[in-house]
């Protein structure tokens, strides 16, 4: 092996070292012996049969088909992997990730954009990544769309400090790009270690990458926006991200029928001002 590729293997398993993967990962040299079996083609369920299992039916006012329900087995394997660890705290995610350098998206942040809010919210809001007002203050969702997002909280009767609010991506990508997928697959784990600790009643995507991600999907948020899915034990729904509102605010009334979904199954009475 020459000297390149020596270093770059070693890197790549100190990465997965202090994600505390080391284990999972030793003695995987391919080899005929140690080569999974192919898996077996998926049984196409019956006619009108859902796809998903766990997932609880969507309202009525929505209307399932197999186009809009979504195998969540195809999330990736990586995240199947990362178990809880006994004991963990957010801080100690927040410094095992360090000044992290693992992708490139740390060559033009400014700040790390960690996670903030209520270690032990019932609710947390995953979001796409830091945009310029974030990457400043090194806190997720204070620009534009996290001024909306504070305002779409106290509507359900909630404050910013009850709930838990995150990003994909921890590192602003260049001029607000989508993150790609290696900047995703790079930091999501940390993402996934949190919501391991918080262990929320209920998760909210907040647009496109957030829901894609977390449901391993490629389909548009369109085809499932408002219904629910199981997700490692806490119920998860997508809806739109606060900065499409801003572009298309003749979308708010559906992102609020979302959250009356989210407030049913918390117990939430709205506040006042909304009604």
């Amino acid at each position: 092996m020459n000297p390149e590729t020596r270093e770059k293997l070693a890197a790549r398993l100190r990465y997965y070292d202090d994600l505390g993967l080391g284990s999972f990962y030793c003695d995987r040299q391919p080899g005929p012996a140690q080569m999974p079996a192919p898996s077996p083609e998926p049984k196409m369920p019956p006619r009108g049969v859902p796809q998903v299992v766990s997932v609880p039916r969507p309202a009525p006012s929505v209307r399932p088909s197999a186009s809009t329900v979504l195998p969540v087995l195809e999330a990736p394997s990586l995240f199947e992997s990362l178990d809880r660890v006994e004991g963990e705290t957010v801080e100690q995610i927040r410094e095992a990730m360090g000044e992290c350098t693992r992708c490139k998206l740390h060559k033009g942040r400014t700040k790390i954009v960690f996670g903030a809010g209520n270690p032990k919210a019932d609710l947390v809001f995953v979001g796409e990544g830091p945009g310029h007002d974030e990457d400043i203050q090194g806190l997720p969702f204070v620009g534009r769309a996290g001024q909306l997002l504070n305002q779409m909280i106290e509507a359900m009767g909630l404050h910013r400090d009850d709930v838990y609010i995150c990003n994909i991506v921890m590192c602003r990508p260049p001029e607000n790009r989508t993150p790609e997928k290696d900047e995703i697959a790079t930091c999501s784990p940390f993402l996934l270690r949190q919501l391991a600790v918080i262990a929320p009643k209920v998760i909210v995507c907040l647009g496109n990458v957030a829901a894609q991600t977390m449901l391993g999907t490629k389909k548009s948020i369109s085809h499932f926006r408002g219904q629910w899915f199981d997700f490692r034990g806490s119920r998860l729904l997508a809806t739109y991200h606060p900065a499409y509102l801003l572009r298309n605010p003749n979308a708010k009334p559906e992102v609020w029928k979302d959250l009356q979904k989210v407030m049913s199954v918390l117990g939430l009475t709205p506040s006042p001002k909304k009604r």
